[in-house]
């Protein structure tokens, strides 16, 4: 493995921001103001890790299809499609569906910890959202569990500031129909706004189709001593026929990308959360409590173990808990010490039954239940202090630190009998708790009012979920298996040229521990353990420039090494020395606008988005080329408060896979070349009408 990729990218980059070829990226500028950073309101250019972010203009320009479209344009950010709104998520990891990222909704956890979902856009309203950040890298002492690769928090708009109704009407090929409504009003102290999202695909593949309500009520009421009080109720309901990540072979994928092997696979989701968030700020203080109840329920049939583990389940998770926080601010050094806890009760059921599928060539036709194999409750608890200290050592220099002590445990009552020597195992009832303490030390440093730049170390840990525990398959135990733990080193600089340009590059270095593997046997049955450690280090750069009256030019780039290290899942398997499958080391996005006048605002923007080669495989044999998209887009503001719009995905109409693999010969059976095929050529076209 060579490194000389990343040691050339470097020095190239510090020259170019040495000359001043730097861009304007909005998102990107010293006096931002970022909210997940220490979850309320602060100076980006004081926080010493990277931070990305996509604005509320940013996503009524672009009315996402799919979070991706918005996603893909934060640096070190690559979020695949699955189908729908599926999605897998890269935040410095591999593509990958594990629980590796924490989902928020204006900063209180969309889930439990312990109940994951890697399709966790479905459940927040992304089109009609007031943006998203993206905070890289582990969440540390003030987020816990989950955060490893990164904290991604989708923030509701605030009600208008007078009365205001808006409508969206999008149609699209493939039967894609979106209704967006949204109204509100102020007064006095009070402020509502609605919004609701109605959403209905057909599906580009053969059973496919894909339904969303959304809904989001927030009401904020202010007091007269200054305290006050936003309460959110937010729900989701989805229903899909998946294909999702299904993937074709070698043949299929070229000459008929269109079929699914796995028509008889879905996913059904509902997702309901309220909070109600009350905040007193004095002229040095501030005290924020935030109770919230969520209601998460999801049933599938999974595609991806149709062949060696077929099964219908069905997850509930309900929750109760509480945020608390105190903050202090002192004269001397601009010091803020910060005191806070989060509390979580969530109890939860898994009932997951056995299927016999019926199997015509490739593809599944229908299935009979055979029984239930896991039929368990646990609840999940979790009491988390934490203490964020930051201080001045000068006018120029910030010092950052904080700690943080989880506490959580998962109480099992298995509703079956216990079984051994089973493909899929059942451990008798039993309590798993945890703790672990997760410090985080950063800086920052102002050159100029123009430049910053910041160093950081932060510790962060994911324990495993319920599904890992409780859920054994072929293992002898599994409510054993421990805690990943993650060390991260990261170095920043960002900065801006007046209101023309303006840039930021991350490099960081991250070790994970005791990562959690799957390994399938030569019988087709798998296994959950503890199984070594991994690296991942990379850069990601930000760039952009405004080099004309009307045209405008945004490069997100990020270069990366996922390895393995240490990787013995078993006997004489040894992958230490390999690169992580599905880790593409480059991926970048590029967008060209042109905004004339004769737009009355509007744009004509050029997208290119790219994702560079990766391993199919751990054994490091063979490779997915990767691939080249391009995207068009363009609106039009007629007046009158009257807009048109319309995007074309995958301009060119390019074949390409959102996932791929490969299976060597073995056990009998033929090596295997599998594609999930990227959506062709797409149009759509929408009206939206505000009043």
């Amino acid at each position: 493995m060579k490194i000389s990729g990343l040691n050339t990218l470097f020095s190239t980059t510090i020259i170019m921001l040495a000359m001043g070829n730097t861009a304007y990226a909005e998102g990107i500028n010293l006096g931002d103001i970022t909210v997940t950073g220490t979850r309320e309101e602060a100076l980006k250019a004081e926080i010493p890790a990277s931070i990305g972010s996509v604005t509320e203009r940013q996503i009524e320009e672009l009315r996402p299809s799919h979070p991706s479209e918005i996603m893909n344009q934060i640096p070190g950010v690559h979020v695949n499609v699955t189908g729908g709104e599926g999605h897998m998520t890269a935040i410095r990891q591999p593509i990958t569906t594990k629980a590796l990222y924490l989902y928020l909704e204006d900063g209180i956890p969309t889930r439990s910890t312990g109940f994951f979902n890697h399709n966790a856009f479905y459940e927040v309203n992304v089109p009609q959202s007031g943006g998203v950040e993206v905070f890289k890298g582990p969440g540390t002492s003030l987020y816990g569990s989950d955060a490893i690769g990164g904290v991604i928090n989708v923030m509701t708009r605030s009600a208008p500031a007078e009365a205001e109704a808006e409508a969206n009407l999008e149609l699209g090929e493939f039967g894609w129909r979106r209704l967006l409504l949204s109204g509100g009003n102020s007064w006095d102290d009070e402020g509502v706004r609605v919004d609701l999202n109605i959403t209905h695909t057909d599906g580009w593949r053969e059973g496919t189709s894909y339904d969303r309500q959304s809904e989001t009520l927030r009401w904020d009421h202010f007091f007269d001593n200054g305290a006050s009080l936003k309460t959110l109720i937010s729900s989701s309901n989805i229903d899909q026929n998946t294909a999702g990540s299904s993937r074709l072979l070698k043949n299929d994928y070229e000459t008929n990308p269109t079929l699914n092997y796995t028509p008889i696979s879905f996913r059904k989701v509902t997702a309901l959360r309220a909070s109600v968030a009350y905040e007193k700020e004095d002229v040095d203080s501030l005290l924020s409590i935030t109770p919230y109840v969520r209601d998460n329920t999801m049933e599938l049939l999974p595609n991806w173990s149709l062949s060696y583990d077929p099964v219908t389940y069905k997850t509930d998770n309900r929750s109760i808990g509480m945020l608390v926080k105190y903050r202090q601010d002192f004269k001397p050094n601009r010091t803020r010490l910060v005191l806070g806890a989060d509390i979580d009760h969530s109890p939860g059921r898994r009932l997951e039954k056995e299927i016999s599928p019926t199997r015509v060539g490739n593809v599944y036709t229908s299935y009979t239940v055979v029984g239930d194999i896991y039929d368990y409750d646990v609840t999940y608890q979790g009491v988390s202090p934490y203490v964020h200290v930051e201080t001045s050592l000068s006018e120029r220099i910030r010092l950052t630190g904080g700690l943080r002590y989880d506490m959580m445990s998962y109480d099992y009552d298995n509703k079956l009998s216990v079984l051994t020597g089973d493909p899929h195992n059942r451990p008798a009832d039993i309590k798993v708790d945890f703790s672990h303490l997760s410090p985080k030390l950063g800086i920052t440093y102002r050159f100029n009012p123009g430049i910053n730049a910041y160093a950081s170390y932060r510790h962060a840990f994911r324990a495993p979920s319920e599904g890992q525990l409780f859920r054994q398959g072929k293992a002898v135990s599994t409510v054993d298996l421990k805690p990943i733990k993650v060390d991260s080193y990261e170095l920043g600089v960002r900065g801006n040229l007046g209101q023309v340009a303006s840039y930021e590059f991350a490099v960081y270095r991250m070790i994970k521990e005791d990562d959690i593997l799957t390994y399938q046997y030569s019988d087709g049955t798998r296994e959950t353990l503890n199984a070594g450690e991994t690296s991942h280090r990379g850069i990601e750069l930000g760039l952009g420039t405004k080099f004309a009256e009307y045209i405008s030019l945004d490069v997100a780039y990020s270069y990366a090494i996922h390895q393995y290290e240490k990787w013995v899942p078993k006997g004489t398997v040894d992958y230490s020395g390999n690169e992580m499958e599905s880790a593409p080391r480059t991926v970048a996005n590029t967008r060209l606008a042109y905004r004339p006048p004769i737009l009355n605002g509007g744009r004509i923007e050029l997208e290119w988005t790219h994702l560079g080669e990766y391993w199919m495989d751990a054994n490091n044999t063979t490779k997915y080329p990767g691939h080249d998209v391009f995207n068009l887009r363009a609106n039009y503001h007629l007046g009158n408060g009257l807009e048109f719009y319309a995007r074309v995905v995958n301009l060119s109409d390019k074949r390409y896979a959102t996932a791929a693999s490969y299976k060597a010969a073995a056990w009998g059976n033929p090596e295997k070349f599998e594609y999930a095929p990227g959506m062709p050529r797409t149009v759509y076209a929408g009206m939206n009408y505000r009043f």
